[in-house]
């Protein structure tokens, strides 16, 4: 169980409602999809009402110091049956890396590789006291896209499991183009974190509002919250 499980779930029942390409930049095709994760009839570019409603402000902060640039959205809403298909993906990933398959780890490797795995992927549970944040509708991977449409160099992709993905991997480099990344990684947060979400602290990439992630964070921090809005999607609606 990871800390923020323990946080308890008041489920508002709020709809999901699309992330309309015209308002922000979306990774197309999407890259799970392209996989072959099984996303069934669902669409990845869904999250609940009120936090499309806070991406939009994210956005105006963003464009009023940087105009033209815009929040590009990698994934959201993430079926826990998506979930796991990704942790497995990953995990296969990582032993390919080393030149090993998942079915000739031994306990050990396997123990060592899924530890690396979860640093990055939540559990795909599907015990309703600890939803995958992504499973909820409240958790979205994004980066920048800037006026001429080009992704804003980060320092690392999306989903690099290592730790050039930590937020603050860059912070102390003295070399130029890793501040630049650095820079980037901070202007992300900084508006995302003004429109009430929180950040990942392992993940640049990623930012929840209203999931028991989000509400542990804000804990953190001093803000006196007591419960995630948000529980799985699935639950609710019966997909």
């Amino acid at each position: 169980m990871k800390p923020y499980q323990k946080v308890p779930i008041e489920e508002c029942g709020e709809p999901m409602i699309a992330i309309l390409p015209d308002l922000f930049a979306v990774v197309s095709p999407h890259p799970y999809q392209v996989l072959g994760a099984p996303y069934g009839e669902q669409s990845p570019y869904f999250l609940r009402q009120r936090v499309v409603t806070q991406l939009l402000a994210a956005q105006e902060a963003l464009q009023q110091d940087y105009p033209g640039w815009r929040l590009q959205i990698f994934d959201a809403y993430r079926p826990v049956a998506v979930q796991q298909f990704m942790v497995d993906q990953t995990l296969a990933d990582l032993a390919r890396s080393q030149g090993l398959t998942v079915a000739a780890l031994t306990p050990d490797q396997q123990q060592t590789l899924r530890e690396q795995v979860y640093t990055f992927w939540a559990p795909p549970s599907l015990d309703p006291t600890m939803p995958p944040p992504h499973s909820t509708g409240a958790a979205l991977d994004l980066t920048l896209v800037d006026g001429t449409g080009q992704v804003v160099d980060m320092g690392s992709p999306i989903d690099e499991c290592s730790p050039r993905s930590y937020p603050d991997y860059f912070q102390i480099s003295d070399r130029p183009l890793e501040r630049q990344y650095h820079h980037h990684r901070q202007l992300l947060a900084r508006v995302m974190i003004a429109a009430g979400f929180q950040r990942h602290p392992q993940e640049w990439w990623h930012f929840s509002w209203g999931d028991q992630l989000w509400a542990w964070l804000s804990q953190q921090s001093g803000t006196p919250v007591t419960s995630a809005h948000y529980g799985r999607y699935e639950l609710i609606h019966g997909n």
